[in-house]
């Protein structure tokens, strides 16, 4: 189905109600909850399964079906996008089974991370950090596997703080065009950017341009990159914690790329 045909079919359901256009919304957005649930699946890892993902973003994809305005000026893929990836970190809060030891890992990493570089002026390696923690580097590497479950909090707070589409559907905007002040911050965002990725490895810097940037699956980057799916999570959780040095609480722009 072309986009003015399903333009036309959520017309046609915000006019009618009717249960049968419902669920042919649904069967015709339902890649773009796989796609969503693919890509939140990167920080969760193996500790919560692909399909429960999926189940938990359709409820999403139902919630924006009946609260899309069609009268204003932003696209129903942008908005149910938000309202999927919504649903499922709801879900994942509401589980809570990020363990305690887990949340305390990370702050005594990003602890000893920012010490090692305020000490030496440059990003920390993989070996001091595991120093500077007291622990060997297989148990580091243990650590850092762990971790990309602590990314969904990140998601969470960039949820809950709303971004710039979502702000902009709410208020109506039938329009919008960046002020000289927005214009400026882009600009620094993208020289902190590449700052950032200049503390990267060549491998950490493919991974996150093709899951950033080129929007691949973790699957599709490992068969690119000839590892194993376990790797390429690994290389994903190590550049954003070496990224995060750098761009601080711009790395928002990351979770809505």
């Amino acid at each position: 189905m072309d986009e003015t045909a399903r333009k036309k079919l959520l017309e046609e359901y915000a006019a009618s109600r009717s249960q049968e256009l419902r669920e042919k919304i649904i069967l015709e957005y339902a890649p773009l909850v796989k796609l969503v649930a693919g890509r939140l699946s990167m920080y969760l890892g193996y500790n919560v399964e692909y399909e429960d993902l999926v189940s938990y973003g359709i409820f999403g994809l139902i919630d924006a079906i009946d609260k899309f305005d069609h009268m204003k000026e932003i696209k129903f893929e942008t908005y149910a996008s938000l309202r999927i990836r919504g649903a499922i970190l709801d879900q994942i809060r509401k589980m809570d089974w990020i363990p305690r030891t887990i949340r305390q890992r990370q702050k005594k990493i990003d602890s000893v991370m920012k010490e090692i570089e305020q000490e030496k002026g440059r990003a920390a390696t993989d070996e001091e950090i595991a120093q500077g923690l007291g622990i060997s580097q297989d148990e580091f590497l243990d650590w850092q596997s762990q971790m990309k479950v602590t990314g969904v909090i990140s998601l969470n707070e960039f949820m809950e703080q709303g971004s710039d589409v979502s702000q902009e559907y709410g208020r109506g905007t039938t329009a919008r065009f960046d002020s000289p002040e927005e214009n400026i911050e882009k600009k620094e965002l993208s020289k902190m950017l590449a700052k950032a990725l200049e503390l990267l490895t060549e491998k950490e810097q493919k991974v996150i341009t093709l899951y950033y940037f080129e929007e691949l699956t973790l699957k599709e980057i490992s068969n690119v990159l000839e590892v194993s799916e376990s790797r390429i999570s690994q290389l994903h959780t190590r550049a954003l914690q070496k990224m995060k040095t750098q761009m601080g609480s711009y790395m928002d722009v990351l979770h809505n790329v």
